[in-house]
């Protein structure tokens, strides 16, 4: 009995370091010309087995297996988000149903520690990659979430590693647990839905985001606010117009399933463009309902009243006869009370618009006038993430 226990828990760490397997650069990464990401300890086994061809799908040994059977599919872009990274290598490794990083006899002794779920794809001509596996299982008798492994290697540098893939409904994954997650390569949180008994969920990755020393993030020009491929943070703002009127609902929250808009609005705002841009997203919200929710967040703290900024938003949506937005405002962008900081949008002055699908930032516009190109602009890229 104790030898059992004892090979249980070996499997078990020998698989997933994924608090220490972070620290130290693989062997096959020192020949490349530049190493990235801090490391990646055990990244080197993803060249033990690597078939020659590897196409863009791949088909786990788990999607055969007892357990859930899982699809992701996503889509891999450079450093904008927007700019499909076609010939990308990705490489990924997971626990079977039972939670272990079990392995074949057949399998190449160096490759055991990662366990026979582990597979590879190559990104298509638009960046598109997909996997069909089975959902892992957490570790027995843990309280790390589920995961999957996934590496990137990209032309030219060392493989790093990503965030890993985990579930929004695992209740290991806790927000304390979320707020640990540096989203590198944007957010992994997998928001699945069930499709004829199958769990099928999207994760796109961003080339270099939150990559130390990749050279996308050098260059990346300074923004505001947070990158396509982050997560749209939760935050209670004061609802004064609107279907929560009068609560602190939370936008992503309660609406976050789809697509969404949130309309940050900052310091000294020009109202007659303010008025435009509702008008136009009050549209776009009757069209799309009940796919689409937006909101207006407004942000001034100059003079800042509560019940003068309610009483401003009120009378702005009565005026405009607003039946599908949110007018919401928050005392500042620097408020940690509602959670607003988490937007990184400290000493906001102008606007910016966020566009996020099941709660991952797919666009992002600063600063624009209610012209037409920019109406273009946003309803184009609401077709795009939509798509």
């Amino acid at each position: 009995m104790r030898m059992v226990i004892l090979l249980f828990m070996l499997s078990v760490w020998m698989g997933c370091q994924s608090e220490t397997h972070r620290s130290q650069s693989s062997p096959m990464a020192k020949a490349d010309s530049l190493i990235v990401g801090g490391g990646c300890e055990t990244c080197e086994y993803m060249y033990i087995g690597q078939p020659a061809e590897i196409d863009a799908v791949d088909t786990s040994e788990g999607w055969r297996e007892p357990g859930q059977k899982l699809v992701v599919k996503g889509r891999v872009f450079q450093i904008d988000g927007k700019t499909p990274a076609a010939g990308i290598l990705l490489y990924y490794w997971q626990t079977d149903h039972m939670g272990l990083y079990s392995y074949r006899s057949t399998m190449p002794e160096a490759a055991r520690r990662h366990g026979h779920i582990r597979g590879w794809v190559r990104t298509d001509a638009e960046g598109r990659y997909a996997l069909y596996t089975a959902r892992p299982a957490p570790y027995p008798n843990g309280n790390i979430p589920a995961h999957i492994h996934m590496v990137v290697k990209e032309p030219g540098m060392s493989e790093y590693y990503i965030d890993d893939y985990e579930f929004d409904d695992d209740k290991l994954l806790t927000g304390a647990e979320r707020k640990k997650r540096s989203s590198r390569g944007g957010t992994g949180v997998l928001r699945p839905e069930m499709v004829n008994g199958v769990q099928v969920a999207e994760r796109n990755i961003v080339l270099g985001l939150n990559i130390p020393d990749h050279p996308a993030m050098k260059t990346k020009p300074k923004t505001i606010g947070l990158a396509v491929g982050e997560e749209q943070p939760s935050f209670i703002p004061f609802h004064a117009w609107g279907p929560d009127k009068g609560s602190r609902a939370c936008p992503v929250c309660k609406y976050g399933k789809y697509q969404g808009i949130i309309y940050f609005l900052g310091a000294n705002p020009n109202w007659n463009e303010v008025k435009q841009w509702l008008l136009f997203l009050e549209q776009e919200s009757k069209q799309r309902a009940p796919y689409l929710k937006v909101y207006l967040v407004y942000g001034d703290d100059h003079n800042y009243s509560s019940a003068i900024r309610d009483r401003e938003l009120f009378d702005l949506g009565r005026a405009l006869n607003i039946q599908h937005l949110a007018l919401t405002y928050v005392p500042s962008f620097s408020d940690e009370e509602s959670e607003i900081h988490l937007n990184k949008l400290l000493d906001l002055t102008g606007n910016v618009f966020v566009l996020y699908k099941q709660r991952v930032i797919t666009d992002k516009f600063i600063d624009i006038q209610p012209t037409p190109t920019a109406m273009r602009s946003l309803t184009e890229a609401l077709e795009r993430a939509g798509s």
